[in-house]
């Protein structure tokens, strides 16, 4: 998976292929807050029912 820098620095690109690909997300559930980038993960495997493993390499493959 990307670190978390790359993710940050790149976030609005990453948030708008992920709700390209997942129309299902929304911005809510896509807002990126300061250290809580597990959070958003957590929300986003939720939203998706996949795994914290599935969802860190569907980010990463985007």
């Amino acid at each position: 998976m990307k670190n978390v820098n790359e993710l940050k620095g790149n976030w609005n690109e990453t948030k708008g292929k992920l709700k390209e690909k997942f129309a299902i997300l929304t911005d809510n559930n896509l807002l990126l807050i300061n250290g809580k980038q597990d959070e958003i993960l957590g929300r986003i495997q939720l939203k998706l029912g996949k795994t914290k493993e599935e969802v860190q390499k569907l980010i990463s493959e985007l």
